[in-house]
C-alpha cells in the first residue's frame, strides 16, 4: 500500500453548499495539511472520510480500504482527533485509560501512560478541570496508543500557545518517522503547517484549488513587488493574484513566466492561499458590476 489515504471524485451537495469532484492523495508516510477559510468544506471533508455522513458521488479509500464497506477492519490503526475533547467531563485520564483498553485490541497501556507523562497530564484529575491544552494533549496520546497508521486531526491545535503547539508537532514529526504511518492534519494555523507538511492540499468554496508537494509550491510562487506600470508589463498568466497600494503593487506570481529584471521573494504557504482566496473574491466583484 502506498497511499495512506485516497480521495476519487468526491462530492456532497446540501442546500446551500456543494462538496464538488474532490481529489487528493496522500502517500503512507508522509504529512498533509488541509488548508482553506471557514465553511470551505475542510470539516466535511474529514466528516466524509471517516464515514459519519454519506458521499453522494465518488469513492474514498483509508490505508487502501473502502471506507464505506471496509472501515471497521482498519479502525485499530486509525487514530482522530477532533478540535473538542469528545471524552466525559466526569472522567479521569485513568478511566479512559481502562474504557480504551476493552475498545481497542491493540491498547497499549504503558505507551498511553508514557505520553500522560510526557505532555504533564494528570492521571487522575478530572476532564472538566482540564485546560483547553491538556484536554487536547490527552486526545492526541489517546489517537497515538493503539496502532494508529493514519492520524486525522481536525484543527488539534487550534487555540492553543505556541509552545504546546510545537510540544505537539514535536511527536507528529517522531510519529511519521516511521514510514508507515500518516498524517492527515486541518488547520488555521498555516505556520505550523508549513513546518512540518510534506504536502498541502487548499480547498475553497468546495473545490480542491491545489493539492501539491509543499516544497514544489514554494518553489512554484514568489512575491514580486513593483510600480503599477512594471506590473502592466508581467505576463497576465504569471500572477495568480495582486494587491495595490500607494507603494506600488504586491502580487503572488508563477516564477517560472516572468520575464524581465524583477526581483521575486519567497512566500508562505499562507501568502499563497490568501492570494488565491482574494483573486476568487476580485473575480466575484469583476461579475457583479
Amino acid at each position: 500500500m502506498t497511499e495512506a489515504l485516497k480521495l476519487v471524485n468526491v462530492s456532497k451537495h446540501y442546500k446551500d453548499f456543494s462538496l464538488k469532484q474532490v481529489n487528493l492523495s496522500l502517500p503512507a508516510g508522509c504529512i498533509m495539511g488541509f488548508i482553506g477559510e471557514n465553511g470551505a468544506g475542510k470539516t466535511t471533508t474529514i466528516k466524509l472520510i471517516l464515514d459519519l455522513i454519506k458521499r453522494d458521488e465518488g469513492r474514498i479509500f483509508v490505508l487502501g480500504k473502502d471506507n464505506q464497506k471496509d472501515l471497521k477492519s482498519v479502525k485499530e490503526n486509525i487514530g482522530v482527533v477532533m478540535e473538542d475533547c469528545f471524552f466525559p467531563e466526569n472522567h479521569t485520564a485513568s478511566s479512559v485509560n481502562k474504557i480504551l483498553r476493552g475498545i481497542y485490541g491493540t491498547w497499549d497501556v504503558n505507551r498511553f501512560n508514557s505520553y500522560l507523562r510526557q505532555f504533564s497530564i494528570p492521571a487522575d484529575k478530572q476532564i472538566k478541570d482540564y485546560s483547553k491544552g491538556m484536554k487536547m494533549k490527552l486526545s492526541i496520546a489517546a489517537a497515538l496508543s493503539h496502532d494508529s497508521k493514519l492520524l486525522i486531526l481536525d484543527e488539534a491545535t487550534n487555540g492553543l500557545d505556541p509552545v504546546i503547539r510545537d510540544e505537539i508537532l514535536d511527536v507528529f514529526l517522531e510519529f511519521i518517522q516511521d514510514e508507515s504511518h500518516s498524517i492527515f492534519i486541518s488547520s488555521h494555523i498555516i505556520s505550523d503547517l508549513e513546518k512540518v507538511c510534506d504536502y498541502i492540499t487548499f480547498i475553497h468554496k468546495g473545490s480542491i484549488v491545489f493539492s501539491e508537494s509543499k516544497d514544489e509550491l514554494l518553489n512554484l510562487y514568489g512575491i514580486l513587488k513593483c510600480s503599477e506600470k512594471d506590473f502592466s508589463r508581467i505576463n497576465p498568466e504569471a500572477v495568480i493574484g495582486y494587491r495595490k497600494s500607494q507603494f506600488g503593487v504586491e502580487a503572488l506570481v508563477k516564477k517560472k513566466l516572468v520575464r524581465g529584471n524583477f526581483v521575486i521573494d519567497r512566500t508562505s504557504i499562507e501568502e499563497i492561499m490568501l492570494f488565491y482566496t482574494n483573486r476568487s473574491k476580485e473575480k466575484q466583484l469583476e461579475v457583479r458590476h
